[in-house]
């Protein structure tokens, strides 16, 4: 028996209905079905390296309470994982580890949509179109791909050129009215804006032109061994990242070696990046202003200070930590909820794909 996301409302009488109506009145019925009275949020995070303490803290932990104002999905992109070449098997690992990890950091997978990108054939499908509407000029600008290719000269594939149109794809299959996005992402919503408005200037209102969201910022975390650099899950010195699993004598240790500097004052200001990084930390851990984290450590030293920083980062990940071990041991729960958000995710996609196939001419298809 078919589940209410499998079943396409769309089918038979209902679908001729659907495609007679007029294009305005048709954006309205498929924009109240799809978001449910809720305007729709998209984000994702890729399936490759550790988690760090950054990504909890300025995005993870902020995604849990957005599920009551938006229709949230939020998806493990493993698609754009593979433009970097991957052990099949780690690769596997990690995209479990993420989903797992989205549900324990407070996700709940009945209110929020929670997938693999690889479950969901739309994603590749509606790349593909969108690369037909995306012109080379643009994709030569990305600065990204710039970026990645010098990092993996041995390696400049086309899906790493063409990785901003999987990310648009990603985004307007949910008719995503807001997106999170970081200064690194920032183009790529500006890119997938281009497209979605060139092919509806061409087809008629088929794409939300998406927003970036703006809401409480993060932290915005450094890296602990290069303060003026985001604290990153590629970067090649382990003592410059917190990893979202690392032990607690690790997390301590590396909260120890931190850089900081020669003036001794525990002060939140631009000219000491790797003490005001530790405040950030700080206060994102102890819910504490900077002013107040200041004031505590007044006449402290920076060793003191360290030390409070690695407790306070301990106590944050300890309950985090303890749930995935939890959660990693219910394996029929988490398969569970991966073939359901599967199928949620491919129902609300597909009503988007089927409306793109058919205004550029491919066939209906024969149910």
């Amino acid at each position: 028996m078919l589940n209410c996301y499998q079943y396409d409302a769309f089918q038979s009488k209902s679908q001729l209905t659907y495609f007679c109506l007029d294009d305005k009145l048709k954006w309205v019925i498929r924009r109240l079905i799809m978001i449910n009275d809720k305007k729709v949020l998209f984000s994702g995070m890729q399936a490759t390296g550790n988690l760090t303490l950054g990504n909890y803290l300025g995005a993870l932990k902020n995604w849990v309470k957005l599920s009551d104002e938006y229709e949230c999905f939020y998806c493990v992109v493993d698609e754009h994982s593979i433009t970097i070449r991957q052990d099949p098997a780690v690769l596997r690992k990690r995209a479990r580890t993420l989903l797992t990890l989205y549900i324990a950091a407070g996700l709940n997978p009945e209110k929020n949509c929670i997938y693999y990108q690889s479950h969901v054939s739309g994603h590749a499908e509606l790349a593909w179109i969108l690369n037909c509407f995306t012109y080379m000029g643009e994709l030569n600008r990305m600065t990204q791909f710039k970026d990645k290719a010098a990092k993996h000269a041995d390696n400049i594939n086309a899906g790493l050129f063409t990785y901003p149109v999987l990310m648009a794809a990603d985004i307007l299959l949910f008719q995503t009215d807001v997106v999170p996005v970081g200064i690194d992402q920032k183009q790529h919503l500006e890119i997938t804006r281009d497209i979605a408005q060139r092919f509806n200037s061409i087809y008629g209102d088929v794409f939300t032109i998406p927003e970036a969201y703006i809401g409480k910022s993060g932290a915005k975390i450094m890296s602990l061994q290069e303060p003026t650099k985001k604290m990153s899950k590629s970067d090649e010195n382990p003592n410059g990242s917190i990893y979202l699993m690392d032990d607690p004598d690790t997390i301590m240790r590396k909260c120890k070696k931190a850089v900081t500097d020669s003036e001794g004052h525990v002060l939140y200001r631009d000219e000491q990046p790797g003490v005001k990084n530790l405040i950030d930390i700080y206060s994102a851990c102890t819910g504490k202003t900077p002013a107040e984290v200041e004031k505590e450590f007044d006449g402290k030293g920076y060793g003191e200070f360290k030390l409070a920083v690695g407790e306070a980062v301990k106590a944050q990940l300890k309950p985090l930590q303890d749930e995935i071990a939890r959660l990693e041991k219910e394996k029929a729960y988490i398969d569970g909820i991966i073939k359901n958000n599967a199928e949620k995710a491919a129902y609300y996609a597909n009503k988007t794909l089927r409306k793109v196939q058919r205004k550029v001419g491919f066939p209906d298809r024969i149910r």
